[in-house]
């Protein structure tokens, strides 16, 4: 399985210029481009730091910024801008004003200073998301496989569940790791889950997941797959794995759902109904024994994440406890463990 494989283009590179080369085929611009187009049409930024005199970052523009698949993906959803760490222009950055801090070559810019603080190194790499609220800073030369996760992490708004260093090793096992041990989950057909309900009823999990969405197969594949969290599904649920692109029109709750245009993208409606419209990717809906949704978990989580979740639906607990109440006295009887 490849990442970003959904944004592969067909590029001649025998016809690239000479500027092209030495720039990558990242479509570069300025921060005060990148924040004018971000204040109509919001994404992340990603800035490259750099400076005149590094090698390395000449390098990365060769390797990482010249790969068609990286480039277009940065180019789709990013506002990439190069920075100069050493410029002697005068910047305005999210509202505040930066200023050279000396006439003199190879001193740093005030900007590159709150970027960076006292590390001044470089290449350097910050992705900033639409709103300027999270920043994720990375340091040192970042081939292919070192920026895919980073890319994706910001894209797909996964720092607001997960800290990086979590996705990251999650996104590896994924991809790259030949040997990563699963879990095997009993996947069933919604048409099978009910008729399993009137033997012997069980909470459902429908992990919902699209083609485009590179964090739904990180999910996918090591979250569902831990043995514990796999082990503890088998038990206590049924569990559906659903492409909300599925052309199938499937039967729920005597309703035939099928693929329309929800908000101008072609959905099932099915994984609007499961995820009481508060569909996201990825997201995780949980249905009671009468396939009424309970809960969407609509963030990516990982293991240690997503155990307590399954604790706190399967035993009832969401009719009587609060999530806060709950999460609090399971953390601290893990902690005496």
């Amino acid at each position: 399985m490849k990442p970003l494989k959904f944004i592969i283009v067909m590029l001649c590179l025998s016809n690239l210029s000479f500027a092209q080369k030495e720039e990558g085929l990242v479509k570069w611009l300025t921060i005060k481009e990148a924040q004018e187009l971000n204040k109509k049409q919001p994404k992340p930024l990603l800035i490259d730091i750099y400076t005149d005199w590094c090698g390395w970052c000449k390098h990365m523009m060769k390797t990482t910024y010249s790969n068609p698949n990286i480039a277009n993906y940065i180019n789709t959803f990013f506002y990439p801008v190069k920075f100069d760490a050493e410029t002697k222009d005068t910047i305005e950055y999210n509202g505040v004003v930066y200023k050279p801090t000396s006439k003199s070559p190879k001193t740093p810019h005030e900007l590159a200073i709150k970027f960076l603080g006292t590390s001044l190194s470089y290449p350097s790499t910050m992705f900033v998301t639409n709103n300027f609220e999270y920043n994720l800073l990375t340091q040192g030369f970042l081939e292919d496989k070192k920026i895919e996760p980073l890319l994706i992490y910001t894209v797909e708004n996964i720092f607001k569940s997960t800290a990086y260093e979590d996705f990251s090793k999650q996104f590896e096992h994924t991809f790259y790791d030949t040997i990563f041990s699963k879990g095997k989950l009993k996947f069933n057909t919604i048409e099978e889950i009910e008729k399993l309900q009137i033997k012997k009823p069980k909470k459902i999990l429908v992990a919902i997941s699209a083609g485009f969405c590179n964090s739904c197969k990180v999910q996918n594949a090591t979250t569902l797959k831990d043995s514990a969290i796999a082990a503890y599904i088998n038990k206590n649920y049924y569990i559906v794995n659903f492409d909300a692109e599925s052309n199938d029109t499937i039967i729920f709750k005597g309703e035939k759902c099928f693929k329309q245009l929800v908000n101008g993208y072609p959905l099932h409606t099915f994984a609007m109904k499961a995820s009481n419209n508060k569909l996201q990717f990825p997201t995780i809906a949980v249905l009671d024994e009468k396939e009424n949704t309970v809960d969407a978990l609509n963030v990516f989580l990982t293991p240690k994440a997503l155990m307590p979740i399954l604790h706190y639906f399967a035993e009832d607990k969401f009719k009587v406890t609060s999530w806060q109440d709950y999460i609090k006295t399971y953390s601290e009887s893990s902690t005496k463990k």
